[in-house]
């Protein structure tokens, strides 16, 4: 992990990947905790027989799972020791570009596209983030994500 002091330690890192995040395991428990969660219920999620002769082979994480696990894929990355809280802002772009596979390992890239200060002597940050699988060639999500930090 890594940590930077302040707000203005990261501002300084535009256009530089900054961070690589913890692997993290798809397991078919955390894709039914979320299809029942969001009420998305499409068997090539949760039906384990029914997706295993689907064309993936196996059951697979929703898209908008691999996205919301962007602040666990932060959270692991880096920490900045002079804010009291992160928020999430929105996301500017966002693209499921291959499937994840149950038991998959993923991960996060994070280089930082832009800063901005806000009110309350805040910084809101633009990062590209690209979620990999462990053994894959190309990235399962791309997104730019909009965090905002306070002191």
């Amino acid at each position: 992990m890594k940590t930077f002091e302040t707000l203005a330690e990261v501002a300084a890192c535009v256009g530089q990947e900054v961070a690589v995040s913890d692997w993290v395991e798809v397991t078919q428990a955390r894709i039914n905790q979320f299809a029942e969660a969001t009420g998305d219920l499409q068997w090539i999620h949760v039906d384990e027989a029914r997706a295993k002769a689907g064309p993936f082979g196996a059951p697979i994480a929703h898209g908008f799972l691999t996205l919301s696990m962007l602040p666990v894929f932060f959270q692991s990355a880096f920490s900045i020791k002079e804010t009291r809280m992160g928020v999430n802002y929105g996301l500017n772009k966002v693209r499921f570009t291959a499937p994840v596979p149950v038991g998959s390992r993923l991960r996060a890239r994070m280089t930082l596209l832009e800063t901005k200060p806000i009110e309350n002597a805040g910084l809101q940050m633009t990062w590209s983030v690209s979620v990999e699988r462990e053994g894959a060639d190309k990235p399962v999500c791309v997104a730019e994500s909009l965090v905002r930090h306070y002191p």
